[in-house]
């Protein structure tokens, strides 16, 4: 199976780009040891436990011999601003879990390539992989100085999946990095969390503090936060290169019509059993519901309002302390608000 059968049989199955590296040593395996040793990645430390791995696709799937990288438009246009009683969800995580929708298309890839007799490992950002690194490499993207990737007609709204194959494939070259002198992305960060060009330290980041902290939201974000109540858009909303984006026809991707609009102290009524209903198959159920809670209390400190205390006063009564700190918290905003 030929490189030019594979990327047209990934554009039957829905991914919008296909591009192939030639496997070795990541391009950032050097700065990824560098951020790990930094804390840059927070309480992240499963990454540290497969650094070695992410640092080389070798470690993963002897006899590697090419990298597959594939790209998948999420892009859905949005109300500059939520309802009034609402909160700030990242585009990604508005529908179903793309964990689910590209795992299923890229098992299905791999599975035609394996007719050519090459062994195959897939990654949809769930494996020890530098997604971006092998994405630059290939020309899906380019590094944009927010780490995130970038492409000329997708901007910067697309998935990356990954697929390790032992088939000698032509690699593609990589796109000439095209952000100039542009710092949008830089400033638009609420937290400073990238601090300089193409680096940035986890434990400021909004998209870290709302999903994989699993701890209280540091006091000196928590303003910076605003209505955010799982990730954070806003150095991918600043990049100039989205003119060009176009929106996904993707129906598999589509947001859902209930979550979104959804007052923020509605969601406070949630026990477990709820939450779980309401999230089922979105990736909203990785924070989990204390976590979640937690960051809706958050935003109500922000721009909540008398008529979300008694939503409030209730959450002082969860079982999870977590929860109840951010209550508190909230509470004691809106009362110096209000006063």
């Amino acid at each position: 199976m030929n490189k030019e059968t594979i990327c047209a049989e990934a554009l039957r199955l829905g991914f919008d780009l296909c591009r192939v590296a030639r496997a070795g040593a990541a391009p950032h395996a050097d700065a990824l040891e560098s951020w790990l040793q930094n804390g840059h990645h927070a309480t992240m430390d499963w990454m540290r436990r497969t650094a070695e791995e992410r640092s080389d696709p070798r470690k993963l799937l002897p006899g590697v011999s090419s990298v597959v990288v594939l790209a998948t438009n999420y892009y859905r246009a949005a109300p500059a601003e939520p309802a009034e009683d609402a909160g700030r969800i990242a585009r990604y995580a508005r529908g179903a879990d793309y964990h689910d929708v590209l795992g299923a298309r890229l098992r299905a890839l791999a599975a035609s390539m394996e007719s050519s007799g090459g062994q195959q490992k897939c990654f949809v950002d769930g494996g020890p992989v530098l997604e971006r690194d092998w994405a630059a490499a290939c020309g899906v993207s380019w590094h944009g100085k927010s780490t995130m990737g970038i492409h000329p007609q997708l901007g910067t709204w697309f998935f990356l999946s990954v697929i390790l194959t032992t088939l000698e494939l032509d690699p593609d070259v990589p796109l000439p990095e095209r952000c100039g002198r542009c710092t949008r992305c830089i400033d638009a960060c609420p937290t400073g969390a990238i601090d300089r060009p193409y680096h940035l330290d986890a434990r400021r980041c909004i998209s870290y503090l709302t999903i994989e902290n699993k701890g209280p939201i540091p006091e000196e974000f928590r303003v910076a936060m605003g209505d955010r109540i799982f990730g954070c858009d806003d150095c991918l909303d600043a990049c100039p290169w989205n003119r060009f984006a176009r929106e996904s026809r993707d129906a598999q991707l589509a947001p859902s019509a209930e979550i979104p609009g959804k007052p923020l102290r509605e969601f406070l009524r949630l026990d477990e059993a709820a939450f779980k209903a309401l999230f089922r198959g979105s990736p909203i159920l990785r924070a989990k519901r204390r976590g979640f809670l937690r960051n809706v209390c958050v935003a109500l400190g922000n721009k909540g309002t008398t008529r979300d205390l008694p939503a409030l006063e209730q959450a002082l009564n969860d079982h999870e302390p977590l929860v109840r700190e951010h209550a508190q918290w909230a509470i004691g905003e809106i009362r110096a608000r209000a006063s």
